[in-house]
């Protein structure tokens, strides 16, 4: 069990570095594995179905949180909204997969954007949260600022590339299964240094002018986890 002196970065009994970062490991290729199966013409529900197909096949029982695949106009919608219905994949489109399932008792979560075709606006959006994500990433090991910091910094990050960054998907602890039952509050909320391993970043961008966005989410870890 991970020590800590702040109430908010306390763990479970079954905590356990190693298996977190397996359960990370997991989680993302459970995100790529859906992404390639995902193809323009395709219809977002199905598509949904299509990833819960995926985690049940790889052994999840439950998600601490519903599963998440947003298509085109539906990639501007925050956590939790309901997508609008009947939306199919374009040929040159951007889509992005959110999913947080429970792996025994450890919680994984991860999320990525994807496109389809060619244009140059959308790849650069998707680009640009995981560049956005680094960027934030690197400032935290930098600065050790606080969780309320690192968003006004990633508002930052988004601004100059020319995104806007939705604040309803900032951030949040994740842990043996329930975290919630620890602490249910925005990493943006967080006014001390977020430990490592413990939280997970997360950008959500959107074009100024046109209808979609793009989604990327990690745990806060150290340089050697992304070589």
């Amino acid at each position: 069990m991970q020590e800590t002196c702040l109430p908010q970065e306390a763990v479970g009994a079954a905590f356990n570095r190693e298996t977190m970062l397996d359960v990370r490991r997991r989680t993302q290729d459970a995100v790529r594995k859906i992404a390639s199966r995902i193809h323009p013409g395709m219809l977002e529900e199905d598509a949904v179905e299509l990833a819960r197909d995926v985690l049940a096949d790889a052994g999840m029982l439950r998600g601490w949180h519903d599963v998440y695949v947003r298509f085109g106009r539906n990639t501007l919608k925050t956590f939790g909204a309901p997508s609008e219905p009947g939306v199919y994949l374009g040929e040159s489109d951007i889509f992005f997969i959110d999913i947080g399932p429970v792996w025994k008792q450890w919680e994984g979560d991860a999320g990525d954007t994807f496109v389809t075709g060619s244009d140059p606006e959308r790849a650069r959006c998707a680009d640009d949260a995981r560049a956005i994500f680094h960027e934030v990433r690197r400032h935290w090991l930098k600065a050790g600022c606080s969780g309320r910091e690192l968003y006004r910094y990633a508002e930052d990050c988004a601004h100059r590339r020319g995104w806007r960054l939705n604040l309803d998907l900032s951030g949040h602890r994740l842990a043996d299964f329930p975290h919630a039952a620890i602490h249910n509050g925005a990493l943006a909320d967080f006014d001390h240094a977020p430990s490592a391993l413990l939280w997970v970043l997360e950008i959500h961008i959107r074009h100024p002018n046109e209808a979609y966005g793009a989604f990327f989410e990690d745990m806060l870890l150290d340089d050697s986890h992304y070589l």
